[in-house]
């Protein structure tokens, strides 16, 4: 809607804006919008000053998010203490008092009724084949890049410097083709290889309109969706526990040890006219970068990881966006 500001009619910005607000757009979902023209010339000012983040609606920060426990260990204290329970429906609150006899949780970092919401709304306690067993219906989208679904394998050992570690393979599969879009083997599974990943994806396969992935923890950090939101990309996660979900990329990789075969990459051509590519530019490489928030002291200086750098002159005591490289 930003982008329609400069090619609308219009002598002054002004008039601009308001053409702009006369226009309806689609979401994602295909429903018709429509914005007053004081409603864009803020978001255009935002734009402006902060960039594409500052559009999202600004809560707390950290609402929804567990801030003293990972879901991961929630998950792997009721897997450890599921079997101590003979019902198939035992009482979240006797789990939860096992979890903390036995140390595998504790109670200043997660309360009772928390643990409760989570076990619930994750089905920590069904049986997999209910959580397994679910009603699926075939799909597939209908052109190339309208969605991949991305997913992480654990390898094959190899030696990594002085000893051995398990390789990672990252791979995207495209869901309206089943061609495997990417896929690279590394020595840890972290936001820097994912990152690294997605870089040599979208030069060599262009840009998605939507990534299906995980829960890990590296699908849902801050930098990947800060990549995802720059490009355009929608990043959806599959529910927890529910790895057939992503079918498509599950099936791939229970065939990546036999072969590959060429037939995908026809039907991926099919719609080669439809892919929008990453064009070569040497600015490309700060849509990789991280981003933080930094407030400018007094003495025109800021901090960023343990070192202080100057601000331009004219910036004390205002909050200013800084992008770097991870490496």
């Amino acid at each position: 809607m930003l982008g329609a500001i400069d090619m609308a009619e219009g002598d002054t910005q002004r008039d601009r804006i308001r053409a702009v607000a006369a226009m309806t757009f689609t979401d994602e979902d295909g429903n018709p919008r429509q914005f007053t023209w004081r409603t864009i010339e803020t978001w255009l000012m935002r734009y402006n000053k902060h960039g594409l983040t500052a559009l999202a609606a600004q809560g707390r920060s950290d609402k929804g998010k567990l801030r003293k426990v990972t879901l991961e260990e929630i998950m792997e204290a009721v897997r450890t203490v599921r079997p101590a329970f003979h019902s198939a429906h035992p009482q979240k609150q006797a789990v939860y008092r096992l979890c903390i006899e036995q140390g595998l949780l504790q109670r200043e970092r997660i309360a009772p009724n928390t643990f409760s919401r989570l076990v619930t709304s994750h089905e920590m306690l069904k049986p997999d084949a209910e959580t397994q067993d679910k009603h699926r219906l075939a799909f597939a989208k209908a052109h190339a890049n309208e969605m991949w679904q991305g997913d992480t394998m654990f390898g094959p050992h190899v030696r990594v410097g002085g000893g051995m570690a398990q390789s990672k393979l990252i791979a995207f599969v495209d869901d309206a083709s089943r061609v495997c879009v990417n896929g690279a083997f590394f020595a840890r599974e972290d936001v820097d290889s994912l990152i690294e990943a997605l870089s040599c994806v979208f030069y060599k396969r262009g840009v998605p309109e939507s990534m299906y992935v995980d829960n890990g923890s590296i699908y849902t950090s801050r930098e990947i969706v800060q990549i995802c939101a720059r490009l355009g990309c929608i990043l959806t996660h599959t529910p927890v526990r529910d790895g057939a979900a992503k079918g498509k990329i599950e099936r791939f990789f229970r065939t990546v040890r036999e072969q590959f075969l060429c037939r995908p990459l026809d039907r991926f051509a099919l719609d080669r006219r439809r892919i929008r590519y990453l064009p070569p530019n040497e600015v490309n490489e700060e849509l990789f970068f991280a981003e933080e928030d930094r407030v400018v002291k007094a003495d025109n200086t800021f901090p960023l990881m343990n070192v202080r750098y100057e601000a331009p002159r004219h910036l004390p005591s205002r909050t200013i966006q800084v992008r770097y490289q991870r490496k």
